[in-house]
Order: structure tokens, then sequence, then C-alpha cells
């Protein structure tokens, strides 16, 4: 089975952050990691060279894939900002029209132009559902 080619790399999470051009950009990168960092309990970490993730599961898929992916993370595009969560999850539809302006990509990703668009204490509440609904769905792998 092939390796997932987004994975834990070992690069310094500050100086990727340090090196994203836009200073709005970089201010909203810096107040989402101490978002996630509360949430998931976990530290940042580079996955690939574009995304900042914490914490991690592991997930078995019935067709028989398996492999390990974050609990929550974000990368800050050229053109959004993009955050990482669980899709499909009982509440997520609500918590996402009351989020304010964003797009979705079959729920699991969530494009903003910039933090100051939503309110981030339903952000707060969306991450927190989907780390508390991968933890509930995968109980016998320790997600850290």
């Amino acid at each position: 089975m092939a390796e997932l080619k987004t994975a834990p790399t070992g690069a310094s999470v500050a100086a990727f952050v340090a090196a994203v051009d836009d200073a709005g950009r970089r201010a909203d990168c810096e107040r989402l990691l101490e978002i996630m960092q509360r949430v998931t309990g976990a530290p940042p970490a580079m996955w690939g060279p574009s995304i900042v993730g914490f914490g991690r599961y592991r997930y078995r898929y019935t067709s028989g894939r398996e492999g390990h992916w974050m609990l929550a993370g974000f990368s800050p595009r050229k053109r959004d900002l993009t955050v990482y969560v669980l899709a499909g999850f009982a509440g997520q539809e609500e918590r996402l029209a009351r989020l304010g302006k964003h797009r979705a990509s079959g729920g699991s990703c969530l494009y903003l132009k910039r933090l100051a668009d939503v309110d981030l204490a339903v952000l707060e509440e969306l991450l927190r559902a989907s780390v508390a609904e991968i933890r509930r769905t995968y109980p016998d792998e320790p997600a850290s």
C-alpha cells in the first residue's frame, strides 16, 4: 500500500510561520497555532512542506486502507487560509452556518480569507467537536 505523501517532517513550524510573506496571514497563523494547540492538547508539527498539524491518530477504513493523519491542521495557501477538520459529524452544518465568511470542500477543508471574517468562538467549537469525533471514532488508537 502506498504511503501518504503528507506526513510529519520534523521541519520547524516557527520558521515556516515566520516565512509567511503577508503580515496579516502570518498573524492569523500565529492565532491558529494557539487555538489548535489548546483544542488538541498537542504541539504543532509540519506535515509535508506546507501544513501545520496537531496531534495524530491512526485511521482504518473498511477497504483495508490505513494510515496516520492529524487531529487538526492548517495551511496558509496563496489564496486562502485552509483549515483541516473532520467532515460529516453531527452538528457540523449548524456550526458552519454560524462560522462566518468561508468556503468548504467536502466539509473537511475550510477556506478562510482571514480570521477576522469568522467567529473565532465558533471556529474553536467546530475544531473541538471535530477532535472529539475523531477520538470517539478511533478509540483504540492513541491520539497524541
